[in-house]
């Protein structure tokens, strides 16, 4: 993780303009009190009238200077900030895009969300508005303090103390907020993730009538998050009134003991009016004390959140010298794979093998069988636990992740579309490459032609997002020609049929066979999708329980014949 002092160094030359413009800034405001002075001393008492004038435009000129140089303080500080903060959002987004799977089986999207947008909104308002601040507290009260001194050092004492008080007030209660702000980033990460699942399933929750429930999961959550923000008030509302106190005291008792002092003759009545002036002026300091705490505590609990993201590292990477392949030809080869994760059994056992360059394979098996593990390890998702992997006979820990993932081109169960245009979703596999006519051809080879160019934009349609306003068949064949318009060497489908009627599926099937130099393999429930494959795989339990071509397998009257027979049992005798 870059630090934070890594971003602000980044940017000195800005922040040193910046915190030279606050000096004077503070340095202009400090000379209001002393021209009061001489105002009182010289001119009420003195009655030196002529130079009324000339006190007058130096306030005035004062409050002109104050003017440009809080200007060019505050828009530094927002223009810096916002550079500061629009690096570290990219940064951390490309640090989570880095990650591997098992990271994002871990975290969830709403609290993802949280660390990106929540937390590093708290960490622009300290390095921004709240650390200009706290920057101007310190050297107004110094400043102040400097004036204090030097016209009485005997009155200066008084709001010292008063500082000093403050500040172990301030300092105490920003060590009870430090955890309170653990848990409200925490809820407030939780909160978003339930928002996020509901919102994104809202369909399925009402096919279910789950509005009810799904509002009490949401109001539960919320009820927690305010709880915990109410628990953030009362600390600071316990603990805020007594600076209040010691700032609206402090002139009070500035007055009475500066009086004395006058009568006293030790120092003047224009001095007492400066001094009180000093008073007010440090008084704003001790009040934004507890709001600065607050804000500071805020952004260093998010901080630490951020911390934690960046602390994970990707489980998945590639080699420094990584082989490069001049041309990928497509042949896949499983050798003993098995595979398990963490906290499950294992899932695949002792998986072996291969497919030529062209041919094809099929992939069946019950629901959890792992089928779906097959996919996902042979584009390095996850790492085998035990054999390898190889593509055109190197194993694939040893190719760089991009050649290995652009030379895959898969079409998932899991349908995921952008809300972008019908075009640029299908274009997404090579963005920058694709001319139009490739992607009408691999929409006309997925069978979706017909239905996009009857929209009123037709490939320019913007789909929603997750593709909403499309049924299930249809957002299925964007993604098949997404996969066909990329013409990797390798065709990966995932139950990707399974939304489509017979008709639909047969022309797709028909396509497919027409590409004789693509290695496809197909994973289905439905017979159709697999039975030209030149191979077929029946995983039982994570192993391969039968294997071979539709023939061979139906004679030998196991798992893949009960299938065939539960699927076409109906067809078949009547045939007979």
């Amino acid at each position: 993780m870059k630090k934070l002092s890594t971003y602000i160094r980044e940017h000195k030359f800005a922040y040193l303009f910046a915190i030279a413009s606050m000096v004077i800034s503070i340095s202009l405001d400090m000379l209001s009190p002393q021209l009061t002075r001489h105002i009182v001393d010289d001119v009420i008492l003195g009655g030196q009238t002529e130079k009324l004038k000339f006190f007058l435009i130096g306030i005035l000129c004062v409050g002109i200077g104050r003017c440009i140089f809080s200007y060019t303080k505050e828009y530094t500080f927002d223009v810096v900030g916002a550079n500061i903060v629009g690096d570290m959002r990219q940064n951390l987004f490309r640090h989570i895009q880095s990650l591997s799977a098992d990271f994002f089986d871990r975290f969830g999207t709403g609290e993802l969300m949280s660390r990106i947008k929540d937390d590093i909104d708290r960490i622009w308002d300290a390095i921004t508005f709240v650390g200009m601040l706290l920057l101007e507290v310190i050297f107004h009260t110094s400043i102040v303090l400097f004036c204090m001194y030097s016209l009485s050092w005997k009155l200066a004492i008084l709001p010292t103390c008063c500082m000093v008080l403050a500040a172990f007030v301030a300092i105490f209660m920003e060590n009870k907020l430090g955890a309170v702000y653990e848990s409200i980033s925490e809820e407030n990460a939780a909160l978003n993730t339930v928002a996020e699942e509901n919102l994104a399933g809202v369909r399925t929750v009402k096919a279910f009538a789950r509005e009810k429930h799904e509002i009490g999961k949401f109001l539960s959550h919320n009820k927690k998050y305010y709880e915990l923000n109410m628990k953030q008030s009362k600390v600071f509302v316990k603990y805020q009134p007594y600076i209040s106190l010691i700032t609206k005291l402090l002139p009070l008792a500035v007055l009475v003991l500066g009086g004395s002092l006058v009568m006293q003759g030790e120092i003047t009545l224009g001095t007492l009016t400066a001094f009180i002036e000093y008073s007010m002026n440090i008084v704003w300091p001790m009040e934004m004390l507890g709001w600065l705490t607050n804000s500071f505590s805020s952004a260093i609990a998010s901080n630490k959140k951020l911390k934690a993201i960046y602390a994970e590292k990707p489980t998945i990477t590639q080699p420094d010298e990584p082989v490069v392949l001049e041309q990928v030809r497509g042949k896949i080869e499983f050798s003993h794979v098995s595979f398990h994760k963490e906290d499950l059994h294992e899932i695949l056992h002792d998986i072996s093998f291969s497919v030529e360059p062209g041919k094809t394979v099929g992939i069946m098996g019950a629901t959890g069988a792992g089928k779906s593990s097959i996919i996902h390890l042979m584009r390095r998702l996850y790492d085998v636990t035990d054999g390898s992997i190889f593509l055109d006979d190197v194993d694939i820990r040893k190719l760089s992740l991009g050649q290995l993932r652009s030379s895959i081109s898969p079409v998932m169960q899991d349908v995921f579309l952008f809300s972008d245009t019908i075009a640029e979703n299908v274009k997404l596999g090579k963005k920058d490459s694709l001319p139009m006519e490739t992607v009408m051809k691999a929409a006309g080879d997925a069978q979706a032609r017909s239905f996009i160019e009857r929209m009123d934009q037709q490939y320019d349609t913007v789909i929603g997002e997750r593709g909403v306003g499309l049924s299930g068949g249809q957002k299925q064949r964007i993604t098949i020609a997404r996969a066909f318009a990329k013409q990797a060497p390798v065709l990966v489908m995932d139950d990707s049929t399974s939304a489509l009627d017979m008709e639909t599926e047969q022309s797709i099937q028909e396509t497919l066979r027409g590409l004789p130099h693509t290695t496809k393999i197909i994973i289905g429930h439905r017979i159709s999708a697999v039975c030209n494959a030149d191979e077929i795989l029946i995983l039982e339990n994570g192993s391969i329980a039968e294997r071979g071509t539709h023939k061979t397998l139906l004679a030998q009257k196991g798992l893949y014949y009960k299938t065939y027979m539960a699927q076409y049992g109906e067809y078949v005798k009547e045939e007979s």
